[in-house]
Order: C-alpha cells, then sequence, then structure tokens
C-alpha cells in the first residue's frame, strides 16, 4: 500500500504508516516468558517500541490467552496491573481479547501500541552513517534480572543479600523508555532500538544490518548492576545478550551527542556511550580488554530462557 511508510524488518520495532500531515506508528509484541508482572510488562514492551520512534504512545490493546484453571482473581490481577501501566505512561487501554484457552499452559499477552507523530518525524535506523555514536541508556539486563528475580525468588534466596534481591526485582519499575525516547525524538537521533530480546549485543547487531553498517562495541563502557552480574554467573548467562527492557540503544550524529547527553541526564536518565558506527566492511565488533576485537553473532535465542526453561 502507498500509505505505508516503514515494512517490517530485522530489528525494526514499528511499522510507520502515512495519515495525512500525521505518521501512525504501530508495533505489537508478546509477553511469554514473565508470569509474577505480565501485566505490567504487557503495556511496557509495546510502549517502548512506539518510543523507539520518538513517538509518545497514546493507546494500547491486549489480546490476553490464559490457561485452563486460571482463576478471576488472577485475570484481576493482570488487568490491574496493566491498568495501572498505562496510567502511570499516560496510555488508554482502548480494546482487546481476553480468553481461557488449551491452547496455552501459562498466559501469553500480546500487545499492540498506537501512537502518533508529524509526518516524517519518526526516527529512522537507516539514518545511521559512520562516525555516530552508540549511546544507551541505564543498564545491561535490566528486565531480565526482574523477571529472574521475581520468579525464582526460593532458588535465589541465600544466594542474594535482601538487599540485592529487592534491588533486583525493582528492576521491573525501570522498563519502560518513553521518557528518553520522546526526549530524543525532540533532539534528532540516527535510530533508536529499545534492547528487548538479544539484549545489547542483539540491539547492535539488528541496527547494523539495518543500516548496511559496522559497528565498534567497547564493552567496559556497558553499564551493568553487580546484582545482575552476580544473577547472570548464577544462571550461567551472558548479561550482554539478556532482554533489557528499560535501556534504549540510541544512534546518535557526533553534533548532537553533547546536547543529547546532557538533556538524558537532566531529565534523571542516566546515558553512557558505549561505541560507534563503522564501514559495514570493518563488521560489527566488540572490544574487549587488551584491545581484542570480537565478532558479535547475529541474536539467537534469549539467555533469559536459560533460567526459565
Amino acid at each position: 500500500r502507498p500509505e505505508v511508510i516503514t515494512r517490517p524488518g530485522i530489528g525494526e520495532d514499528c511499522a510507520v504508516v502515512d495519515f495525512g500531515s500525521y505518521e501512525c506508528v504501530m508495533s505489537t509484541d508478546p509477553i511469554t516468558a514473565a508470569a509474577s508482572e505480565i501485566g505490567r510488562l504487557a503495556v511496557h514492551i509495546s510502549c517502548n517500541d512506539i518510543a523507539s520512534n520518538g513517538v509518545e504512545p497514546l493507546g494500547i490493546m491486549l489480546a490476553v490467552m490464559l490457561p485452563e484453571g486460571t482463576t478471576e482473581e488472577q485475570v484481576e490481577e493482570i488487568m490491574k496491573q496493566a491498568g495501572q501501566t498505562a496510567e502511570e505512561l499516560g496510555v488508554e487501554i482502548i480494546g482487546g481479547h481476553t480468553e481461557i484457552t488449551p491452547a496455552v499452559t501459562k498466559p501469553v499477552i500480546v500487545s499492540t501500541a498506537i501512537g502518533r507523530g508529524e509526518k516524517w518525524s519518526s526516527q529512522q535506523a537507516e539514518n545511521m552513517k559512520p562516525g555516530d555514536y552508540i549511546l544507551m541508556t541505564k543498564q545491561a539486563g535490566l528486565e531480565g534480572t526482574g523477571i529472574i528475580a521475581g520468579d525464582f525468588k526460593d532458588e535465589l534466596a541465600g544466594f542474594l543479600t535482601e538487599d540485592e534481591f529487592r534491588e533486583a526485582v525493582e528492576m521491573l519499575q525501570k522498563v519502560s523508555v518513553v521518557k528518553e525516547g520522546v526526549i530524543a525524538g525532540k533532539i534528532g537521533t540516527a535510530g533508536m532500538h529499545d534492547i528487548t530480546e538479544g539484549g545489547v549485543l542483539g540491539a547492535v547487531w539488528e541496527m547494523c544490518d539495518i543500516a548496511g553498517t559496522g559497528a565498534e562495541v567497547w564493552v567496559d563502557q556497558i553499564p551493568v548492576a553487580e546484582v545482575t552480574k552476580k544473577i547472570c554467573d548464577r544462571f550461567d548467562i551472558d548479561y550482554l545478550r539478556l532482554i533489557s527492557s528499560g535501556s534504549m540503544m540510541i544512534m546518535v550524529h557526533p553534533d548532537k551527542k553533547e546536547k543529547l547527553e546532557q538533556e538524558l541526564s537532566a531529565a534523571g536518565i542516566p546515558v553512557a556511550c558505549i561505541g560507534r558506527i563503522c564501514e559495514q566492511e570493518a563488521g560489527i565488533c566488540m572490544a574487549v580488554d587488551g584491545g581484542e576485537k570480537i565478532v558479535i553473532a547475529p541474536p539467537a535465542s534469549d539467555e533469559l530462557y536459560k533460567a526459565i526453561s
């Protein structure tokens, strides 16, 4: 259709449709790996995708599929979480579907979010070019850490201190990137990506694949909490490939880097510069201790499934 501006692609978070003087930005995503916070995460994941286009989400629809034996109280808790989260983000739940079905063995929610921006305002990864910087907000492994801590409380008892456990669980309160997405969208970027399945390295690879570029990632500059490292060691997980909703990857031209860092910091959003875009021929690599460069492989199954499978 001629109205479609942005079509599907690996690493492409949103579809964009021409609505005259506006763009309609849409994204859909499932939540399958979480249990205790599924209602909250279902709202965040799709709203984060809208924000990765530099646009504020305005509405969300939820398709909720629940296993046989689900109680009315459990349904109420899921929707209470979703309602509270939507209110916090200023997003309205505008529709959806709920059913009990033998087709699933645990709750599954597919959420679809929509946003509206001015024509040609969406941030596109195709704008990346050699010399651009790779910025990252917050910390690696935020969502994965929170999910594991919430779903494996008994197993982690005694392994984590009470303070560490509390810190890990509370990471699920930080999984929104709407704020930084809107801020960055106003300044202008060379593309953004909510760091979800595949973690930090997966997000870099996907964005470079879209833009046809290479990248050098500076591993020692990637922020990560000590409790995340500890949990990852416990489950033999690589935090660089752990689902990290709540952290936004932002590609920025050199002339806008300082302003963007200042605006994010002023808004209380931690940001780090973790690498730089280079020519495609240089490959997609990470620089580790001693300057050695290791090729970043395409994203595969998220590290989270090593814990929950």
